[in-house]
């Protein structure tokens, strides 16, 4: 049965009745502004306890801030779609995002022969809808899933994928790009009850950070990443976004307002709702479209060269923590690109200027 809740102001209780009577909203029109999200929480290895509550709280976050949720979770019958919604990437398109509820599979075994979450015509739908412009939310194990398949790992962490935990323990959480629109709420110091993951790799080269880890206050275990550890990023990926927070194993942060405005925040993100704090891009991001416009002319060959030194000089000076030093560079790189007269690249360079800005602010 399909779940597709409209907006009022009820608690969880009244949500949970309007889901099990199946009540439908009305198509949107080209006067609503109301958009529909995807929860995924279909599991076939450890089943987190918290996705039932975080259905619910994503489906009252939507009827407070206008849209509608679709649900595929076999585990939870009463509200779940009758079948996968991942055919065709044009049946995922009438989601403005697709929101990964740790969807835990087993496949943390490396063995290509166990069942995945998405068999392989199911990920080519999701692919294709990324590729045409999807967004993506991952919440905690989102990250422990579909190993075996690299480019998933990509788009949820730069590659990095669930590691491990220590026991659940109380952690504080530092705010790294605090302009952003889904961490402009949150403390620059924030501290929570939860568990904490340890990653098979560093994602920030890839990434754009949001929020670190401090080890300092509390025991990591075995894994431990060190000084520098993400757990909150996002990225434009392969022509969608992508949003993950590494938190929310606890089943009360899904009533937390802080925990569920920072969600809200990565949902309207990725549903390009919302945008601010640099939009998520990197360094990396600008070099690939930097690269893409060579059309082997002297004057590409000139200014590139130019811009590719102002883009090192920008991040060994973002690296370093001189963020002003960094936007300040990025700047010039920005009226260099007007040479260039290409939008996209002029843009995305004001992006890393307004996100270097809000590091050094």
């Amino acid at each position: 049965m399909k779940m597709h809740v409209k907006r009022m102001a009820t608690g969880i209780a009244a949500v949970g009745l309007m889901l099990s009577l199946g009540a439908v909203a009305a198509p949107a029109t080209a006067d609503d502004d109301e958009y529909k999200v995807l929860v995924v929480g279909e599991t076939l290895g450890f089943r987190h306890s918290h996705i039932d509550d975080t259905t619910l709280a994503v489906a009252k976050l939507g009827q407070e801030n206008g849209f509608t949720v679709d649900v595929w979770d076999s585990r939870q019958p009463a509200l779940t779609l009758a079948s996968t919604p991942f055919t065709t990437a044009e049946d995922l398109s009438q989601y403005a995002t697709i929101i990964f509820a740790s969807p835990v599979d087993a496949t943390n075994n490396l063995d290509p022969l166990r069942p995945r979450l998405l068999d392989d015509a199911e990920l080519s739908a999701f692919q294709g809808y990324i590729r045409g412009g999807g967004g993506f939310v991952g919440l905690h194990a989102a990250t422990d899933s579909m190993h075996t398949v690299p480019w998933y790992s990509e788009l949820t962490g730069g590659g990095a994928r669930f590691l491990g935990h220590p026991a659940q323990q109380t952690a504080t959480m530092h705010v790294e790009s605090p302009n952003h629109p889904s961490t402009s709420m949150l403390p620059a110091a924030w501290e929570l009850f939860d568990e904490w993951y340890n990653f098979t790799s560093n994602p920030r080269d890839s990434v754009h950070v949001l929020i670190t880890l401090d080890e300092s206050t509390y025991n990591p275990g075995s894994g431990a990443m060190g000084a520098d550890h993400p757990l909150s990023w996002c990225q434009n990926f392969e022509g969608g976004r992508s949003w993950y927070e590494g938190a929310g194993h606890v089943d009360a942060n899904y009533s937390d307002p802080m925990f569920l405005a920072h969600i809200l925040g990565g949902i309207e993100w990725t549903a390009g709702v919302v945008s601010g704090g640099g939009d998520c891009v990197t360094f990396g991001e600008v070099e690939e479209v930097l690269a893409g416009l060579d059309d082997g002319s002297q004057k590409y060959t000139k200014l590139s060269a130019q811009l590719a030194n102002y883009l090192d000089d920008a991040e060994i000076a973002a690296d370093a923590g001189d963020h002003a030093g960094a936007a300040a560079t990025l700047r010039k790189a920005q009226a260099k690109a007007h040479g260039l007269q290409d939008d996209v690249l002029v843009s995305k360079l004001g992006n890393l200027v307004t996100w270097q800005e809000g590091l050094g602010s």
